[in-house]
């Protein structure tokens, strides 16, 4: 009895682990054997040409080990074409910082080299009316302070003289006819002394060498000119004894009280200036004074060889500080404000052809957005479309994701997923595509690349 217990009993226990070993083998055959076809590589691409691939594993002439390329997710969802997945070491390694995107206001200040210029409205160019001789030169310095009205010299000219004889034979005859009964010669008497006097103020006569002609009746050789405006001879262009036309510049008088200010803007500064921003000057030549002025003009063109665009600013001088000539840094205050939501500058990837970001779908998982942008101040760039506010951007190492994004693009394009209503693209299909990979769909974020070909998601 003892001796057929021992041997029935590990009989009995063997037979009971064989059984349950059989039917929990039966109850998870099917789901064991989708977990490892799903661990399976589709087929493996070179890290250097997307379009070279291989079915089984192998290595470049440079002796890198091709990618492996993973089906889609076991949860059915898909990524982004471009998305790329990288385990947390690679992303420390190569140095990811992310940014959030917010809404904010935006403003700018803009600053550039400006050059004093004359007030043109303040600007007078004096020439004689008529031909003649300069007799006396009063003001013959370069830099004088004068006054209106003030004499500035004295010209002879025969057609002076004449139109002085004919004003003075008018004021006769109308002495001589004044009492006459026939009212239209005396009519006519007094229009010959009002048009040969007009004749004279014409030709800048002065008031009071007028006065002195009507009561004397004496004809003045030379006759005065006056200045007529207040400011500071800026040129002179004549000397005693020199013959002078109608087109001769006598003097050049500048009214230094208002000064103008030429500055250069870029285009991309120009979209945030309008005439009324205030304005800020410094120059070496007035070291600690800020001077205040605004901006009055925009100029409707840009420079060709600097490609930037000219402003006018209207700065009060009343102390003579501001030079015409002398160069100062200029600061505008943007008074154009923008709301949007901004990134910043360094996050966007320029292609010429668009921009780009790359957006923190999970942790380790950055999709690739096009974007749409606005102004740009102080490192921060408004996007109108394509970024939300509160999602994350990568702000450094991004042409290294983007670098995979662009190999994992390429590859998904050249073995496209059999979808139902889709279809391949023969054109861009491998030369020897592995098998089944037009089959099953190919998982666009996978750890191909940056994360060393982990299998993991």
């Amino acid at each position: 009895m003892n001796k057929k217990f021992w041997i029935t009993t590990p009989l009995i226990l063997a037979l009971g682990l064989f059984g349950g070993y059989r039917l929990a083998h039966l109850q998870n055959n099917e789901p064991a054997v989708t977990s490892v076809a799903a661990k399976q590589p589709l087929f493996y691409r070179s890290p250097m040409n997307p379009s070279v691939t291989s079915s089984v594993p192998a290595k470049d002439a440079m002796g890198m080990d091709y990618v492996p390329v993973y089906a889609q997710d076991s949860n059915g969802t898909k990524d982004v074409i471009g998305t790329v997945k990288i385990d947390p070491v690679t992303e420390q390694d190569i140095g990811v910082r992310t940014a959030v995107a917010a809404r904010e206001t935006l403003s700018h200040i803009i600053r550039a080299v400006g050059r004093v210029a004359y007030d043109e409205e303040h600007l007078v160019r004096l020439h004689p009316k008529t031909e003649g001789w300069i007799e006396l030169l009063r003001v013959d310095k370069t830099g004088e302070w004068v006054k209106k009205n003030e004499d500035l010299l004295s010209i002879y000219s025969p057609q002076l003289v004449t139109s002085q004889r004919e004003y003075i034979l008018a004021l006769n005859n109308l002495k001589v006819l004044e009492k006459s009964p026939i009212e239209d010669i005396r009519r006519g008497a007094e229009e010959l002394v009002k048009s040969s006097l007009e004749r004279l103020k014409l030709l800048d006569v002065p008031d009071h060498q007028l006065r002195d002609l009507t009561d004397s009746h004496q004809i003045k050789k030379s006759l005065h000119i006056h200045s007529t405006a207040a400011g500071i001879i800026m040129n002179i262009g004549v000397r005693e004894g020199q013959y002078v036309t109608p087109a001769t510049e006598l003097y050049m008088i500048a009214d230094l009280s208002t000064v103008w200010v030429y500055a250069d803007i870029y285009e991309y500064e120009l979209p945030w200036v309008k005439v009324g921003d205030s304005v800020e000057m410094r120059l070496a030549a007035v070291p600690g004074r800020v001077f205040k002025g605004h901006l009055v003009f925009i100029y409707p063109y840009a420079e060709p060889k600097t490609r930037t665009i000219q402003v006018r600013l209207v700065f009060d001088n009343a102390e003579l500080l501001l030079k015409p000539d002398l160069f100062a840094e200029i600061t505008i205050h943007a008074g154009k404000k923008v709301e949007a939501v901004t990134i910043p500058t360094e996050a966007v990837i320029r292609s010429g052809t668009r921009n780009q970001v790359f957006v923190v779908r999970a942790p380790g998982k950055f999709e690739p957005r096009t974007v749409t942008l606005g102004l740009s101040s102080n490192g921060k760039v408004a996007v109108l479309d394509g970024v939300k506010a509160g999602e994350r951007v990568v702000i450094s190492a991004q042409f290294l994701i983007d670098s995979e994004s662009k190999l994992r693009e390429a590859a998904t394009k050249m073995t496209e997923p059999d979808e139902p209503g889709g279809s391949l693209n023969m054109d861009t299909m491998p030369a020897n595509p592995p098998p089944g990979s037009n089959a099953q769909s190919v998982d666009n974020g996978t750890d191909a690349g940056l994360s060393g070909g982990s299998q993991d998601d």
